[in-house]
C-alpha cells in the first residue's frame, strides 16, 4: 500500500462490544504507525473486520506438555551425551516432570468450546488488497463480549378513535 494511502475503518452492522473496542485499537494502531484515517468514507481504502464465533462441544484432552518435561528432557540428552548412557534416576525425574506438567494443566481450567475467527480485510472499489484471518480461543465465560446484540420485535396494535 504506498504511503499517504487514506484509510477508513468501518464499523461492522450491528456491533458488539468486542467489534466497538477492536474498530477503536485497530484506528489507534494505525494513527500511531502514521497512516492516515479518514473519519467518512471517500476516496480511501477500507478496512473492514468480521468476528465469527465458533462453538463445540468436542471432547479434548488438555493435556499439554510443558516447562518441566523440557528442562528434564534437556538435561537427560546432556546428561546422556557426557556419559553415554541414560541413568535410571533421569528417567525417574522425566516421569515426575511429565506427571507435574500433567497437573498443572489439568488444573489450568481446561480446553475452551469456544473461537473466535477474525477476518480483517482491506479493500478497494470491491478488490480486495490485502486480508488477513486469525483464529483465538475464547474463555466460555467471555463468550457474551463477542456476541451481536438482538433486537427483538415488539408487535403493537394501532388502534383510532
Amino acid at each position: 500500500m504506498p504511503q499517504g494511502t487514506q484509510l477508513h475503518v468501518a464499523l461492522p452492522p450491528n456491533p458488539s462490544q468486542f467489534d466497538l473496542a477492536f474498530r477503536d485499537f485497530l484506528i489507534t494502531k494505525l494513527v500511531q504507525s502514521g497512516a492516515p484515517v479518514q473519519q467518512m468514507p471517500g476516496q480511501t481504502l477500507d478496512v473492514t473486520y468480521h468476528a465469527q464465533l465458533v462453538r463445540h462441544n468436542s471432547d479434548r484432552p488438555h493435556f499439554i506438555p510443558g516447562q518441566f518435561t523440557m528442562i528434564a528432557a534437556g538435561l537427560m540428552a546432556a546428561y546422556g551425551l557426557r556419559h553415554e548412557h541414560l541413568d535410571a534416576q533421569l528417567l525417574a525425574t522425566l516421569g515426575l516432570t511429565v506427571a507435574a506438567d500433567y497437573g498443572a494443566s489439568i488444573n489450568s481450567g481446561g480446553p475452551t468450546n469456544t473461537e473466535m475467527i477474525l477476518t480483517t480485510t482491506v479493500a478497494r472499489g470491491g478488490q480486495y488488497i490485502a486480508r488477513k484471518t486469525d483464529v483465538y480461543y475464547l474463555e466460555n465465560a467471555d463468550t457474551p463480549l463477542f456476541l451481536r446484540p438482538s433486537y427483538k420485535s415488539v408487535n403493537m396494535k394501532v388502534v383510532s378513535q
